[in-house]
C-alpha cells in the first residue's frame, strides 16, 4: 500500500507524468502476484483514496475510476495467476498481466460511463480509447509493467517462502 502511494510521488517529484507512466498500478499487479487476488483488491481500492488525501493526487474525478481501475487490476492479475496452470512462470505471469490491464482499462471506461451518467467528466469512454486518448497516452506505463513486473514477480516468488 505505502509503495503504490509514494511511487507515484517519486514520478511527479521527476514531472513524469502519472497518466503517461501509471506508477501506482505497479504496486498494486505485483501484490496481485504475490500476495493474492483480495488483498491486491483491498490495495487498488483504498491506494488511489491514501493518495488522494494526502498528495492531491489523483484528481478528484479520477478516484473512483482509478479504484475500480485498480481492483479490478489486482483481483484479475491475482485470481487469473492462481487460477493459469501453465508450466512457465514467467509466460504464466505475463498471460495474467495483460488479461489483468485489458480488465482494469475496461473498468476504467466502465466508471467513465457510469459517472458521465450522474457528473461532467473530461472526457467519456470514447475519448478514452481514442486515438490520443488516455488508455493509448497510458502505454509507456504498460511497457513499463510487461518489462518491470514478470521478473520482480519472479524475483519475490524464488525468495520468499510461503506462509
Amino acid at each position: 500500500m505505502a509503495i503504490a502511494v509514494v511511487l507515484p510521488i517519486g514520478f511527479h517529484q521527476f514531472g513524469l507524468g502519472g497518466r503517461i507512466f501509471l506508477p501506482m498500478h505497479i504496486p498494486v499487479l505485483v501484490c496481485g502476484f504475490t500476495a493474492g487476488p483480495m488483498a491486491a483488491v483491498l490495495v487498488g481500492l483504498m491506494a488511489p483514496i491514501l493518495s488522494h488525501l494526502l498528495t492531491g493526487m489523483p484528481p478528484t474525478y479520477a478516484v473512483p475510476l482509478m479504484t475500480m481501475e485498480l481492483a479490478m487490476y489486482g483481483l484479475a492479475a491475482g485470481f487469473v495467476y492462481k487460477w493459469l496452470r501453465i508450466k512457465s512462470e514467467v509466460l504464466r505471469i505475463y498471460i495474467a498481466l495483460i488479461l489483468a490491464m485489458i480488465v482494469g482499462r475496461l473498468a476504467f471506461a466502465f466508471g467513465l460511463f457510469l459517472l458521465g451518467l450522474f457528473i461532467e467528466m473530461p472526457y467519456g469512454p470514447a475519448q478514452f480509447f481514442a486515438i490520443g486518448g488516455a488508455a493509448l497516452t497510458g502505454l509507456p506505463g504498460v511497457a513499463i509493467q510487461l518489462v518491470i513486473i514478470p521478473p520482480l514477480v519472479a524475483v519475490i516468488k524464488r525468495t520468499t517462502r510461503p506462509v
